[in-house]
């Protein structure tokens, strides 16, 4: 068995030597993911202590859930959670619907230099700063004669008061993340389209499917491994709520707050009036564990559905 092990070893080291620039290309992730994800691994600790600069992490008391508990017993804590994962679902679900939607697009356009303005002007927003979205916003839902209600008014409709109506903003947020992220996933929807071989659509063709019929019979079915594990991806996040989007858009309207603020920004909000590190790592902690069970669960039920499909 030992003897198996160093022969193993040794080969690896061999194919290592042997193939020095591939293995210096993962260097830059590794160190990435050393940094900004295993290093600070050691901060959990915070979660349950009550920390204090001078006496540091190791050395702050240890106060076990108080960190949680203030946090759980919060009278807006179903609120936060419930927009949380309501906001997440829409931009979860409605982006991914876009995103496919434009990639079988793309697909059809046969005009290759049309097709890269146009790839081009529909991944732009991905680039745009959310401070700037957020300016956009404002400018056309804010001020006393918002952009918006000058449109319905040339229509014949009534004038809304936007920052008045919280229900509303969930379909406005959704809008926006649809708007700026679609384009974004659609390359990669896009990227799994292309590397379908194209025996299959000639042999559609010459069975004289029409193009509609190719799309749901032979591009979707093929599709739906990547959308599957995006989605899955996805789900990791369900609970991190997207600080720079709503803070950026929202910012401190506390009438909107019934329907967009999430945990981050409930957080946030908490660590400015009262400083507490604790609270915010041990929410931080939930959200990661929260996270780690809903891409389990999630790829649980999708191996009942099919193996193909899931993640792990």
């Amino acid at each position: 068995m030992q003897y198996q092990l160093n022969a193993r070893r040794g080969s690896k080291l061999k194919h290592i030597i042997g193939n020095p620039f591939l293995y210096a290309m993962a260097v830059p992730g590794l160190l990435f993911f050393l940094v900004f994800s295993y290093f600070p691994i050691y901060g959990i600790m915070i979660a349950f202590k009550d920390y204090n600069y001078a006496k540091g992490i190791t050395g702050s008391d240890w106060v076990g859930f108080r960190n949680f508990n203030y946090f759980f017993t919060s009278d807006d804590f179903w609120v936060i959670l419930r927009n949380t994962l309501t906001l997440n679902v829409l931009f979860i679900v409605f982006t991914t619907a876009a995103a496919v939607l434009i990639a079988l697009m793309f697909n059809e356009i046969r005009n290759v230099y049309f097709k890269r303005i146009s790839q081009s002007f529909i991944f732009l927003p991905y680039f745009m700063s959310w401070i700037v979205v957020g300016m956009i916003v404002q400018s056309l839902f804010g001020g006393e004669e918002p952009m918006i209600n000058a449109w319905l008014q040339n229509i014949g409709l009534e004038p809304v008061n936007w920052m008045f109506e919280s229900k509303l903003w969930p379909y406005i947020l959704t809008v926006i993340r649809v708007w700026q992220g679609a384009g974004y996933l659609s390359i990669i929807f896009l990227a799994a389209i292309t590397g379908i071989t194209e025996d299959l659509y000639e042999a559609a063709r010459i069975d004289g499917a029409s193009k509609l019929q190719i799309v749901l019979r032979i591009t979707l079915p093929l599709l739906v491994p990547t959308i599957m594990i995006m989605t899955l991806l996805a789900v990791g996040k369900i609970f991190n709520g997207d600080f720079a989007m709503i803070y950026a858009i929202i910012g401190d309207n506390s009438l909107l707050y019934p329907t967009t603020d999430v945990i981050d920004t409930y957080v946030f909000r908490s660590m400015r009036q009262l400083h507490d590190f604790g609270m915010s790592s041990a929410v931080g902690l939930f959200q990661s564990v929260m996270g780690l069970v809903f891409v389990i669960a999630a790829n649980w039920v999708t191996r009942r559905v099919s193996k193909e499909f899931a993640l792990f």
